[in-house]
């Protein structure tokens, strides 16, 4: 670790918190249905879209209406995606002649799954899968869709904290307009033009070919890259318009644009704390959340910077000293290559700009620590409150049970039902994570030797399957990884598909019909079956009596509150999955260590 690298990392921390009130506030504005310094403009636009689509804005939902419209919402546009990503080789804007070869019908199940729930795990190369049309039309639309209902839901949740003895929790259709041409559509016409200005693509023409100074020939991709860079990032999702993600120089070309993405992912679900708090009616229950976030933030940076600046010491033993480079952006170094990795795991972006796979044991145990969090490490766009705030409900229950009194929050009794729900949304993401990564560890991958052999020569050169040499009669190279790190391979994919993050320790080959499947399903399970429960809460906060505060109520907007909710993310989670953990990257982290390997 060096001065200069610190000073990086702190320079980041506080350009950060100078974005949280303002746009915090701003925010708070929006979905309270206040006028905004864009409301002469884009109110007339909100109130056409209301009438276009027959949405009155004083409707208000019950809990159940919100879910089943958000589902609905959901639903609709997975199938639709599915239908175009198959159908790419007859449309339009595809100067590249991909089709549904590129496509196959598992693939595009998990690709629909995936953008749909915010996830944007891409088990394929886009530069070389993927028409102009299919980015644009098919998958773009859900970076706004997708981080806008995460929004929604949050600020549901936060209503039904907020308000007393009411039946609803707000509109999801308002919520879901507000989110995008309030929010997100502002800042990213911004954010991209920047990013053009910069030197990030923005066009249709048809990939260049160049020769290079050594002779050979060599394909350049082109394409709207600046526009689908500002929301991948501002909305969490991560999917890059190259295979390289944010390493590679046309999605992020200088280290002003690596440090303005890294702003970008956390700017959202920072600000959402200070409405979190100007909603409820106490600011200081906003910073109490912001506060568990940063500690918990802090101090995986720290542990994943200094593990790669310290380096594989059977690397230093052949006589390379330094830290470890392997896997990661010369432009950018060790500095902001550990620290983009926390930000975009601890936010659910996935967006990456080095190989997590590449990293140390623990310096890729922090990233994935991050997502088995619970996304409420900061979290995703709207995904890191609704998450934080599962989390307080269940410390503030904790609490209670130490000092012998019903907990409270906000004024809210927090009873047996609030706790189920959150309960249930803790073990529906351990299920997940832990059953499907049993399931893959086990090397059950339902397919048979045609479907095997045909995944196999998908792309010449590349080889998928488990770490056997034979799958079910089809033979093939070998490059899963075994030992521990195959097994942190397959933890990290199931653990990102639930977590819905989307990167990966990329040594899996994830391309074959079981695990273009099973993260599907992982995606949609740790999308839905979470927000679920966290929408059945609001509606059960929303009908209660505020009661008022007494000397004996525990203070949630204090530090020591914070001190407790650090430690009830870090409890739940080491019981949950330090075993697995154990087996895999601890273990390798020790092996490391004594000179060996696996």
């Amino acid at each position: 670790m060096t001065s200069n690298g610190i000073f990086q990392i702190a320079l980041f921390c506080v350009v950060l918190l100078l974005t949280v009130r303002p746009l915090g506030l701003y925010m708070a504005r929006v979905f309270e249905g206040e006028k905004t310094l864009f409301s002469p403009v884009l109110g007339p636009l909100e109130n056409g879209l209301y009438k276009l689509f027959g949405v009155s804005k004083d409707d208000d939902q019950t809990w159940v209406q919100y879910a089943m419209s958000l589902l609905a919402f959901s639903v609709m546009g997975m199938l639709l995606t599915y239908v175009l990503l198959r159908l790419q080789g007859s449309l339009p804007l595809n100067p590249q002649g991909f089709g549904a070869k590129q496509m196959p019908a598992d693939l595009a199940f998990n690709t629909a799954a995936s953008f749909t729930t915010n996830t944007n795990w891409q088990s394929y190369a886009p530069d070389y899968t993927l028409s102009y049309f299919s980015n644009m039309v098919a998958l773009a639309p859900h970076n706004w869709t997708s981080a806008a209902a995460g929004l929604a839901v949050a600020i549901a949740l936060v209503r039904g904290i907020a308000r007393r003895s009411a039946s609803g929790i707000g509109n999801f259709w308002v919520d879901m307009t507000r989110s995008i041409i309030y929010v997100l559509a502002p800042i990213c016409l911004v954010y991209a033009l920047v990013l053009v200005a910069q030197g990030v693509p923005q066009n249709f023409n048809a990939y260049t070919q160049i020769t290079t100074l050594e002779g050979t020939k060599q394909t350049v991709g082109q394409g709207p890259v600046a526009s689908q860079e500002a929301i991948k990032m501002l909305g969490t999702n991560g999917g890059g318009f190259f295979n390289a993600n944010s390493a590679h120089p046309y999605e992020n070309p200088t280290p002003l644009t690596n440090f303005i993405q890294m702003l970008s992912i956390f700017l959202i679900p920072a600000a959402l704390t200070y409405t979190f708090g100007k909603m409820v009616g106490n600011t200081k229950q906003g910073w109490a959340l912001l506060g568990a976030m940063s500690v918990l933030f802090l101090i995986g940076t720290a542990v994943c910077y200094n593990a790669e600046a310290v380096g594989n010491p059977q690397v230093h033993a052949l006589g390379v000293p330094g830290g470890n480079m392997e896997g990661k952006e010369t432009r950018f170094g060790i500095t902001n290559s550990a620290l983009f990795a926390v930000v975009t795991t601890a936010a659910s972006c996935g967006a990456v700009n080095s190989m997590h796979d590449s990293f140390t044991p623990l310096g890729g145990l922090v990233p994935l620590l991050n997502i088995l969090s619970g996304e409420c490490i900061f979290g995703g766009v709207g995904a890191g409150l609704y998450g934080i705030l599962m989390f307080a409900i269940l410390a503030v229950f904790i609490a209670g049970l130490m000092v012998g009194r019903t907990p409270e929050y906000i004024g809210k009794k927090i009873e047996g039902y609030e706790v189920k729900m959150a309960m249930l949304a803790v073990l529906v993401l351990s299920g997940s994570i832990l059953g499907f990564s049993a399931l893959g560890a086990n090397g059950n991958f339902p397919t048979d030797d045609k479907t095997a052999l045909a995944a196999v020569n998908q792309f010449p050169g590349t080889a998928y399957g488990s770490s056997s040499d034979t799958f079910y009669g089809a033979t093939y190279n070998n490059v899963n990884n075994s030992g521990p790190h195959g097994l942190g391979e397959i933890l990290y994919a199931f653990t990102s598909a639930t977590g819905n993050n989307g990167s990966a320790f990329a040594g899996i080959t994830a391309n074959t019909p079981f695990y273009n499947i099973t993260l599907g399903i992982a995606m949609l399970v740790g999308r839905f079956l979470m927000i679920i429960p966290l929408l059945a809460i609001a509606g059960s906060l929303a009908k209660k009596k505020f009661t008022p505060t007494t000397s004996g109520t525990f203070p949630t907007d204090s530090a020591t509150f914070a001190g407790v909710l650090c430690g009830t993310i870090v409890i739940v989670g080491a019981l949950t999955y330090f075993p697995v953990l154990a087996l895999g990257p601890i273990v390798e982290h020790l092996l490391m260590n004594a000179g060996k390997t696996f």
